[in-house]
């Protein structure tokens, strides 16, 4: 009988510690979209996909997309560029985020992004900048390798500002890099960019 009871327990415990296990196995979802309404703490966002109810994690951070120029960009300058391959094997921006000093190392790499159909995301460092015809051309180094990416003068540039949860609200523009679904079909946000007069390019 006790032994039935210790095997009733450790399945419970099992079961229990599964759970969240579970629900971090649920991929993470990229939003893009304008806040339409707030409904307690629950934001109302109409995305391409239609509407999503969002929900902020309890620490959540709020940063501010702010415009930033190219001239920002030098050697040694942390960014984020989304891009798309070339058929000379180099990439062409279709927008570029200047990390702040403190969020060097986030994301760092060159994968997939969802921004248009086959285009990419690079984080990392820039090592050289060379002016072309076509516009700056960026050498970034990441951990793995590095690409050449040329910026047209175009290009959408930003940086990241602290924000606060007040400009959370109807017609602000928001992006959220890993909103995690939740049981009840809303999706918590663990951080959030907010345009300040901008809508964020990301």
């Amino acid at each position: 009988m006790q032994t039935m009871k210790l095997l009733l327990a450790l399945a419970g415990l099992t079961f229990a510690l599964a759970m969240p296990v579970a629900y971090a196995q649920d991929k993470p979802v990229r939003v893009r979209g304008t806040i339409e309404r707030v409904e307690g703490g629950v934001y109302v966002v109409k995305a391409k996909s239609g509407e999503l109810k969002i929900t902020l994690a309890d620490n959540a951070s709020v940063s501010a997309v702010v415009k930033a120029s190219l001239s920002d960009v030098k050697p040694g300058t942390y960014v984020g560029i989304a891009s798309l391959p070339q058929a000379d094997g180099s990439q062409k921006a279709l927008e570029l985020l200047i990390f702040p000093e403190a969020m060097r190392g986030a994301g760092e790499g060159h994968y997939g992004w969802d921004l248009q159909p086959t285009s990419m995301m690079t984080n990392g460092n820039v090592e050289q900048t060379v002016t072309a015809t076509e516009g700056q051309v960026l050498t970034v180094k990441y951990k793995d390798g590095e690409k050449k990416i040329t910026v047209p003068s175009e290009t959408p540039i930003v940086s990241f500002a602290p924000g606060e949860r007040s400009e959370l609200k109807p017609g602000a523009a928001i992006f959220i890099a890993a909103a995690r679904p939740q049981p009840d079909g809303t999706l918590q946000a663990p951080r959030i960019a907010v345009g300040r007069g901008i809508v964020p390019p990301m």
